[in-house]
């Protein structure tokens, strides 16, 4: 099998529970980074693990990799533990606490930890709201804190914690300031950028915007800001904070100003604490420029707006709600477990770490009427290209998420494409194919009016139409089909004109270089032109509807003619000894299309059952990297559960391996299990492949 070597399904599945051997119980896994607070490209907060760091004693970081300041202190009878970051006070090194467990799920990431004769329950939840706009759009995340006693005694106990400057800025040298406020019962510390610069980024951190840590007033709550050492000295020393503000404002890494809240928890005995709450966030606006007809740029803010008149009370609600959100939370995360375990307890853990990734890359928005209200019914999506190239709604990044947004609110899905359409639509965009993206640079959707986007034409087309038809279906909206049918017409002409023998051209993955007569390519345009005949049935057009329906039908056995050869479709055709990941197919499986024989995946399930590797089934025969979205799109339509097991248990071993310490990457290699790159990109919306069928 030359570079390939066979693992039996059995081995694969004894490799994966043995993986992520670390010091605390891990459930369902420890993975290679856990998400804390992931909200939105810019609130996106993670825990590095490699092969396994504890809550306290290493920071948190932004999905890039570079540190985000946030601290945790708890003292006990006068003796101070860190329980969160990596906090460095001259002549004071307080105790680390233990970590004892790490769970996961949905929306929550959740440590208990032993601060001597105390455990602390530290819960991080980032809510996934998918059928409630103005809460899916509010950029803000929780920090829930309760203490309990572990010998049986009773002890006194404060809390502390705080964010540097670094929420604010990537520019490490860039000048900041801060103001500490109270509305009702909440305080808040709010920090930003001095030179805002709109719609600006630094090393993928905005550059305009404030940030926010709020927490409840209670009895005994003290707060603070100032230089790191200074304030978090004040605590250690005292219990308390000092309820001053430092008003030198400065750069974010002279003299690291933090801002800090404290809490006297009273006695605390056998029976746990109330919650003590945080809330982190960031907020900037307006969030989006987006081209318009005419050549226009318009301001697009978050739709949080249309309920909210101030940041104020967005973090009043935001804290308010927290007993509502928490219960939403475990509801959704119930149903997210009760439909994963159902396909295997290894799937559980990969769909668990996939949402709150793919939902943290995506910004809902509005608009504001000639009047000046909101436009409530304007509403656009727009997704950041995390990591790979930072482009706005990049379609072959939408594609491979959209799992997630038809297995829970396909509606979003139709916000994503909307702003797609809306653009195509005013004719400035040259080509005759679908557009790549909405703009080379998040968050400036300003288009491609020079028709230089990256050319993916055949892979662009098929995703748009397939995407619109499986909303449509799903939604049983034909909104999208009949406002834009000939924008969907001219794609699938040009589907017509190339599926069947494609050009020399790249595909989605990009990184593995362009190739003519891509059998994968083929068919999407195939099922792409299929998709169109359903869409003129679902209108009424019943001679297109037959045309394309024809015309699909005859390029099907074309291509497996072409691209068949020793028991698998060859990676391009009349290339014998070539094979690649075909999860292309799945689209036909999703949208019901049929335009593929059964003994098509019968034959690509008993291949691919030969050529696994430890880490799963390579991408295709020119390198042995595979991608773990595309590994779940091929395993949703496997005709053997043993094969299909396979996929999920190999992409379950990576994400535990200890080889890595970023936010779940998507392209990785198959012998070594070691990341190619990628990180927190959207695509992991798409390992919700098998639940979206």
């Amino acid at each position: 099998m030359g570079l390939f070597q066979f693992l039996s399904c059995a081995s694969l599945a004894l490799f994966a529970s043995n993986v992520g051997a670390v010091s605390w119980t891990a459930d369902p896994v420890n993975p290679s980074s856990i998400p804390l607070a992931v909200r939105t490209p810019y609130l996106s907060a993670w825990l590095p693990q490699g092969a396994g760091a504890a809550l306290g004693g290493t920071w948190p970081q932004f999905w890039t990799g570079t540190t985000l300041g946030w601290a945790g202190y708890v003292r006990v009878d006068g003796i101070t533990y860190t329980f969160l970051g990596a906090p460095d006070v001259p002549n004071l090194s307080p105790a680390l606490a233990t970590q004892k467990s790490m769970t996961y799920t949905a929306t929550q990431s959740t440590f208990v930890m032993s601060a001597g004769p105390i455990d602390l329950t530290v819960n991080f939840l980032s809510p996934v709201e998918p059928n409630d706009l103005v809460k899916q759009s509010t950029p803000f995340s929780y920090m829930a804190i309760s203490a309990v006693s572990n010998d049986g005694n009773t002890h006194a106990v404060t809390l502390y914690s705080d964010i540097s400057a670094e929420w604010a800025s990537g520019d490490l040298s860039q000048a900041v300031n801060w103001t500490s406020t109270t509305s009702g019962d909440v305080w808040t510390h709010q920090v930003m950028p001095e030179d805002q610069q709109i719609y600006g980024e630094y090393d993928d951190h905005t550059q305009y915007g404030a940030a926010y840590y709020s927490t409840q007033s209670s009895t005994g709550a003290t707060y603070q800001t100032g230089e790191d050492t200074v304030v978090r000295a004040q605590f250690i020393n005292n219990g308390v904070l000092a309820n001053t503000e430092d008003t030198n404002f400065r750069a974010v890494s002279d003299d690291w100003p933090v801002f800090a809240f404290a809490h006297d928890l009273g006695t605390v005995g056998t029976t746990a604490t109330a919650e003590v709450l945080y809330t982190v966030g960031h907020v900037r606006d307006p969030a989006i420029q987006y081209i318009v007809a005419g050549d226009n740029f318009q301001g697009r803010s978050i739709y949080m707006w249309t309920q909210y008149s101030t940041v104020a009370d967005a973090i009043s609600d935001f804290v308010g709600s927290y007993s509502t959100a928490l219960s939403d939370a475990n509801t959704f995360d119930a149903k997210v477990k009760s439909d994963a375990t159902a396909i295997s307890d290894n799937y559980y853990a990969i769909v668990a770490l996939s949402v709150r990734q793919a939902f943290g890359a995506t910004e809902l928005t509005t608009s504001k009427a000639s009047d000046g209200s909101w436009n409530t019914t304007d509403i656009l999506m727009f997704l950041k290209e995390i990591s790979s190239d930072g482009n706005v709604n990049t379609v072959d990044v939408i594609m491979p998420a959209w799992p997630v947004l038809l297995y829970t609110n396909p509606t979003l899905g139709k916000y994503l494409l909307l702003g797609l359409f809306e653009y195509q639509a005013t004719g400035m965009y040259p080509n005759q194919w679908a557009a790549h993206d909405l703009g080379a640079s998040y968050p400036n959707a300003t288009g491609h009016n020079d028709g230089n986007d990256e050319k993916m034409p055949l892979e662009e087309c098929g995703n748009m139409l397939i995407m619109t038809l499986s909303y449509t279906q799903k939604a049983n909206d034909q909104s999208l089909i009949s406002s834009y049918t000939q924008l969907l017409e001219q794609w699938t002409g040009y589907l017509v004109q190339e599926a069947l023998i494609p050009a020399n051209q790249i595909s989605t993955d990009d990184f593995a270089g362009s190739l003519a007569n891509q059998t994968n390519l083929a068919i999407k345009g195939t099922v792409g032109i299929q998709a169109m005949s359903v869409i003129e049935g679902m209108l009424g057009n019943t001679a297109q509807q037959q045309n394309y329906s024809s015309i699909a039908t005859s390029y099907a056995p074309q291509i497996l003619q072409f691209a068949t050869a020793n028991g698998h479709l060859e990676l391009n055709y009349n290339n014998a000894t070539s094979w690649g990941l075909s999860y292309n197919l799945y689209a036909d499986k999703l949208l019901g299309t049929n335009v593929f024989n059964q003994s098509v995946y019968e034959m690509q399930t008993a291949w691919y059952k030969t050529v696994v590797n430890q880490y799963g089934v390579p991408l295709d025969t020119r390198h042995t990297y595979t991608k773990s979205d595309w590994q779940m799109w091929t395993a949703a339509f496997m005709t053997d559960d043993s094969v299909r097991d396979s996929f999920i248990d190999s992409v379950y071993a990576f994400i535990g391996d200890g080889e890595n310490n970023m936010p779940f990457s998507d392209w990785y290699d198959t012998l070594t299990g070691v990341s190619d790159g990628f990180r927190a990109r959207p695509v992991v919306g798409g390992h919700l492949a098998l639940l979206a069928l």
